[in-house]
């Protein structure tokens, strides 16, 4: 008699005998300046490290994250404003980036003008989660970074994410951010959203050097317990360097303990989700 297979090399998002459907996951915080970009562009590149097929989704105005993977403007010419505003396809605005496993859809400062130019549409907070539809079969895991305010574009990732991840930083007025965003998932939730579940809250910038971020640290486990990660991201002058040259850290030194903890990171949440590293498909 042959072994059973063993269910945890199954991709994270693929139920047994099903169509895979990949995990939409909202990388959010309305308070910025919290390392949402980095643990967004960082865990996506750990992800696909880990033999994962990944999109990273660019929501953000600003562009850092498309930034982040050294995307230029002609790697920008279809955005995720074409998808929002302009209706079209997810996978003509779809870029390949310099890791393997990973790619993203960019965005571009026409966002900003996103939330007046949906104003009139009924479905304008439904638009990415129908945009995104067809995409879903052909990844394992969808990562969403969000701008850090509550508009149309944090409530369409919200509307079509399965979870939230929020990013924390270890400083002051730390809690006072989670507190908004988790309340923001409460409400969407309760309104148009039933699936939508926290996953998980990551700790950034923590510098043990430092008394507030042990104490900060204490503080969101004691309010949040196990749904902080036992991974920290660590204060690392490499983290900060690395999106100047387009590169995750990852690429940018692999040795520094940024690279090392946002390892640590995806393969927490892999476990998390009943998933581990696998070999990845052909496409």
């Amino acid at each position: 008699m042959s072994a059973a297979a063993d269910p945890s090399e199954a991709p994270v998002s693929e139920a047994n005998g099903a169509e895979r459907q990949a995990r939409i996951v909202a990388i959010a915080n309305q308070k910025g300046g919290v390392g949402k970009t980095t643990t967004a562009v960082n865990l996506a590149t750990a992800l696909a490290d880990a033999k994962k097929r990944v999109l990273l989704i660019d929501i953000d105005p600003q562009g850092n994250a498309t930034t982040h993977l050294g995307l230029g403007p002609a790697q920008r010419r279809l955005s995720t404003y074409d998808l929002l505003v302009g209706g079209a396809a997810a996978a003509q605005a779809v870029q390949p980036t310099a890791i393997g496993g990973l790619d993203v859809l960019p965005a571009v400062v026409d966002l900003s003008a996103a939330e007046v130019e949906l104003a009139g549409d009924p479905a304008r907070m439904s638009r990415l989660a129908t945009a995104l539809a067809p995409l879903r079969s052909r990844y394992d895991l969808i990562l969403i970074d969000c701008p850090p305010s509550l508009g149309v574009l944090t409530l369409n990732a919200l509307a079509a994410a399965d979870g939230v991840l929020i990013p924390l930083q270890c400083e002051f007025f730390a809690l006072e951010g989670l507190s908004l965003i988790v309340r923001t998932v409460d409400r969407v939730r309760r309104a148009n959203n039933p699936r939508l579940q926290i996953e998980g809250i990551v700790l950034t910038m923590y510098d043990r050097r430092n008394n507030l971020s042990d104490q900060v640290a204490a503080d969101v486990r004691s309010f949040m317990g196990h749904r902080v990660f036992e991974t920290v991201i660590p204060r690392n002058v490499r983290i900060s360097e690395a999106p100047s040259f387009g590169q995750p850290v990852q690429r940018y030194d692999v040795q520094c303990p940024g690279a090392i903890a946002h390892g640590h990171l995806a393969l927490e949440y892999l476990k998390r989700l009943g998933g581990r590293p696998t070999k990845r498909r052909a496409a």
